[in-house]
């Protein structure tokens, strides 16, 4: 499951994709058309007429049309070459078909491991600014988990561990979805936002990806008004939002 997680991260950082991009050469365009084919196994990307295939080999079939069509889109924005790292959604449900769907409960147990250590249970303990900030952003989420779920969350200041209930990770756990694809959006998530919390309920729509988004970096956007912008962090920060964004588009797709 960490190989999961690292190859996913991999694919987030616009710098280490340009210079995999010049390790290896991009394969060129070499179909015409693209269309969506619909089957026993859901709606499969069609160029050319022939179906597209995981890295695996295995058909590359989605079952939503609308998340066929948002994949059939990636494929038609290819230009002269083929740049996977042009293709969010592309990426995410290759690893869904040749990875999690193969062994979920390994993915979701990943999941749950990241709520027993949630970044919005680790509080700072000052400025009190920053603290009245993150409380904000992250109570709604905890009190949510508290009220309808019977999740409570341990909090603490500063970077002491403290164990969570089990009983509340158990709750966690069955608010997990098995689904091969939304599973890995929700992985996906979960490394990006760096919150299984946050990334529940962005799934299970308590916060819009934007809300979600804005609540995982809070302590960055603090740091950034105490002490402005840096280039490369704020360049890498935009091409993890636009996979943050591509792994919440499947799971409102597949709604």
């Amino acid at each position: 499951m960490r190989d999961l997680l690292d190859d996913l991260q991999n694919c987030l950082d616009p710098h280490e994709a340009a210079r995999a991009s010049q390790q290896r050469p991009l394969p060129r365009r070499f179909y015409k058309d693209v269309t969506l084919g619909e089957a026993e196994d859901g709606f499969r990307i069609l160029l050319d007429g022939r179906p597209v295939r995981t890295p695996a080999r295995a058909i590359f079939a989605v079952p939503s049309r609308e998340l066929g069509e948002a994949v059939a889109d990636e494929w038609r924005r290819q230009e002269k070459e083929i740049n996977p790292h042009l293709m969010p959604l592309t990426r995410l449900i290759n690893v869904a078909l040749d990875g999690v769907a193969r062994d979920p409960e390994a993915s979701a147990a990943e999941i749950v491991r990241y709520a027993g250590t949630d970044l919005i249970c680790y509080r700072a303990e000052g400025p009190e600014r920053l603290v009245a900030r993150q409380g904000e952003m992250w109570d709604p989420v905890l009190d949510w988990l508290r009220q309808e779920h019977g999740a409570r969350f341990v909090l603490s200041a500063g970077i002491v561990h403290v164990a969570q209930p089990e009983e509340s990770l158990a709750r966690i756990d069955a608010l997990v979805p098995r689904d091969a694809l939304r599973l890995t959006a929700l992985v996906s998530l979960t490394s990006l936002l760096g919150s299984a919390l946050l990334s529940l309920a962005l799934f299970h729509g308590r916060v819009t990806p934007a809300e979600a988004w804005a609540a995982a970096h809070v302590d960055e956007d603090w740091n950034i008004e105490q002490w402005g912008e840096d280039d490369l962090a704020t360049s890498r920060r935009a091409a993890r939002q636009v996979e943050m964004q591509a792994a919440a588009d499947i799971l409102r797709l597949l709604a």
